[in-house]
């Protein structure tokens, strides 16, 4: 999958953020506990999946939406159907590595799904994208009682949005429990808090499905729906369960 990472090194600022590919720092040798926690979400099965849907939802103040998706790891073909900027009704399908000679439309439609992907599969990111991982070991949880293993996954000072930096509490599973997201840059949220909740398993893949928490203060929500995966081979979708 090392050509499918490096294509899509992306990363998701909070919504309401702009959202940019990080520059990728220096090679490193990354805590075992990064590897684990990509695997308990099912990384080493990723080749086994022909396409994932889901629905994307969101509510902060002033902002609801929703948006679903197909995607076709493999290959990188995207399937679309939400609203365009100017809030129409629209479906479409492309390919990312064709997306230079799509219109506008599309390109502002893929900026969606960078965003919407990067919550749906961020244990892998945090292996992929090359940021610096510190392991700052066991640390009192943000938001719950108790505590939970803590990496802070920093970002570099170049870039389109230098110096952010997500921390991810992880339970003796692996899986996420929370996470903190710290902007290095002067755009709002700065900071947003949100556990990792109603996890599922849609065959081999592992997702969060509901993030609450908040954003500079104020309530936040970010939920998956319609989640599933296809397998290599098979014409079903294996409902999140």
């Amino acid at each position: 999958m090392t050509s499918f990472c490096r294509l899509d090194a992306i990363r998701l600022l909070a919504l309401g953020l702009p959202l940019m590919l990080p520059a990728v720092s220096m090679a490193q040798q990354p805590p075992p506990i990064i590897a684990q926690l990509a695997d308990a979400y099912g990384l080493q099965s990723l080749g086994k999946i022909e396409a994932i849907r889901y629905t994307f939802n969101a509510q902060l103040p002033g902002i609801e939406l929703s948006r679903s998706w197909v995607w076709e790891p493999k290959t990188d073909k995207i399937s679309y159907d939400g609203k365009d900027k100017s809030g129409k009704p629209v479906q479409v399908t492309y390919l990312r590595s064709q997306l230079a000679s799509q219109p506008d439309e599309v390109k502002a439609i893929d900026t969606g799904f960078q965003n919407d992907q990067y919550w749906l599969v961020l244990p892998f990111h945090v292996l992929w994208d090359g940021a610096v991982v510190e392991d700052e070991g066991q640390q009192k949880l943000p938001l719950g009682g108790g505590s939970a293993h803590k990496i802070s996954v920093k970002y570099s000072d170049s870039g389109y949005s230098p110096g952010d930096t997500w921390d991810l509490y992880i339970g003796a599973d692996s899986r996420v429990q929370e996470m903190v997201y710290h902007r290095g840059g002067a755009a709002k949220p700065a900071l947003v808090i949100a556990k990792w909740t109603d996890q599922k398993k849609a065959g081999p893949l592992l997702v969060a499905l509901d993030h609450q928490g908040t954003a500079d203060g104020k309530p936040m929500r970010i939920w998956f729906s319609n989640v599933a995966v296809k397998l290599a081979g098979s014409n079903d979708w294996l409902e999140a369960q």
